[in-house]
């Protein structure tokens, strides 16, 4: 008897689990065809990701047209009858150039001044955009007991009439090719 109830016990399990994995061929192609339609193919998606932006977003407007005056050339320099000059364009490189690090006016930013023979000005000042460069930078002006001088390489931004750069190469210039 207790053979009887172990046997029919394990009948009835592989007739449920026979039961649950198989189905009608009818049945199968049918939740196949219901799988395939509610979930959507790679190529749906794909078009879906490339299909255009809805029609209620825009694109800005260029934030300027044509080139721009820089702030700090024309009446806003300090010198007399200082030339008006072009903010460079966003993207512009600037590469090896020579200036020194000095604090705007106002104390809040550090600038970039290029070094020019004094005369012509066609340098105006860049705003260094913060980075580790810019913390090297302060760092040798803090350690030295002397102006120094620097090689610098970036890309150059532009904001409201400034230039801006960010800073990718800084190099001291070394004291035997200081000008004194």
């Amino acid at each position: 008897m207790k053979y009887c109830r172990i046997l029919a016990i394990v009948l009835s399990i592989a007739s449920i689990s026979q039961a649950q994995t198989t189905q009608p061929a009818s049945m199968a192609s049918t939740t196949t065809a219901a799988a395939a339609t509610s979930s959507p193919t790679a190529e749906q998606v794909r078009n879906q990701l490339l299909a255009p932006s809805p029609s209620d977003a825009r694109q800005l407007p260029p934030a300027t047209t044509g080139p721009m005056t820089d702030a700090t050339t024309g009446h806003g320099a300090v010198a007399p009858v200082a030339p008006s000059l072009n903010v460079l364009r966003e993207g512009t490189f600037i590469v090896n150039r020579v200036g020194r690090l000095k604090r705007s006016a106002d104390g809040q930013q550090a600038e970039l001044v290029f070094e020019t023979d004094g005369k012509t000005m066609r340098d105006p000042p860049m705003i260094i955009l913060p980075n580790l460069k810019l913390m090297q930078m302060e760092n040798a002006v803090t350690g030295s007991s002397r102006d120094l001088r620097f090689r610098v390489s970036g890309v150059v931004t532009e904001y409201k009439g400034r230039n801006y750069v960010l800073l990718d190469k800084v190099v001291v210039v070394p004291d035997q090719d200081q000008q004194f």
